[in-house]
């Protein structure tokens, strides 16, 4: 396959870090057929890649000491592709938002920032040398397929991200309500919701979405191998089936039956 560089505005990477790495790697592999791979940092401790189908999909470590005192939860991180993290993590700031983490070289791979746009949702951006993160980005099953913000200030994200990385809007009303597609040039992606009181407390974030053949059968397993279903399996036409969940380290992510029409969108 090939490893060109995925283009700048790009979701392209899916890190979790997590208070027991352990754990992670016996649900996740459990859940979606992914094979762990670890890798030893020269900092201490142990990177796990994950793979499917001989291609990378994700990766997870487990939260520092440190980390774990200031009280930061178990969480997935997602990656946008740029051609320059400093550069984008500087017009970040500009536009709003806040550098968490300033951009930074992980060793030969790449460089990287962690950023919170002004709503308070986090991501990260990384600027691809050796790894250009996921090999799978065409929907298939077991790996990331949909990015999706959720926020209180959809008018406010959306000019954010639509001068940081490019991205068009388009509203759409779904069965579940107004949507907004982020496009960059004709693909699309990432999509946003409007946060409405029903979320309760729930702070600003970006979901993602597995694929999966079944989505009962998916929602059913994550909850033998001890994650939680936090929205059963829902129809949201027209993308699918889908289903939010929690592993049993309490990071949440969703898994999706795409439909028909949305598969074939996402291989695009």
């Amino acid at each position: 396959m090939s490893k060109e560089p995925h283009p700048p505005g790009t979701f392209c990477w899916a890190e979790l870090a997590t208070s027991d790495a352990a754990g992670a790697k016996e649900f996740y592999t459990g859940l979606l057929d992914w094979q762990a791979h670890d890798d030893a940092l020269p900092s201490g401790g142990t990177y796990t890649m994950f793979t499917h189908q001989d291609g990378f999909v994700a990766a997870t470590y487990e939260l520092t000491a440190e980390m774990k005192e200031m009280g930061v939860p178990t969480h997935w991180l997602l990656y946008v592709s740029v051609d320059d993290a400093r550069a984008a993590a500087a017009r970040a700031a500009e536009l709003g938002g806040t550098i968490v983490k300033d951009a930074f070289d992980v060793h030969e791979i790449g460089s990287m920032a962690v950023l919170q746009d002004p709503t308070g949702a986090i991501f990260a951006v990384w600027q691809p040398k050796a790894s250009r993160g996921t090999d799978h980005l065409d929907g298939r099953p077991h790996t990331v397929c949909w990015n999706e913000l959720a926020t209180r200030d959809a008018e406010a994200a959306g000019a954010f991200y639509s001068e940081l990385f490019g991205w068009r809007r388009e509203s759409l009303q779904t069965g579940g309500g107004p949507y907004t597609m982020f496009l960059s040039g004709d693909r699309r992606a990432a999509g946003m919701m409007q946060m409405t009181d029903d979320w309760g407390e729930a702070p600003p974030h970006w979901m993602l979405y597995f694929s999966v053949v079944d989505c009962d059968a998916s929602a059913a397993r994550a909850a033998e191998l001890g994650g939680e279903v936090c929205v059963p399996p829902t129809e949201i036409p027209p993308g699918g089936r889908f289903s939010v969940l929690s592993d049993p380290q309490g990071a949440y992510f969703s898994i999706i039956r795409l439909s028909a029409d949305e598969a074939g969108e996402t291989k695009q």
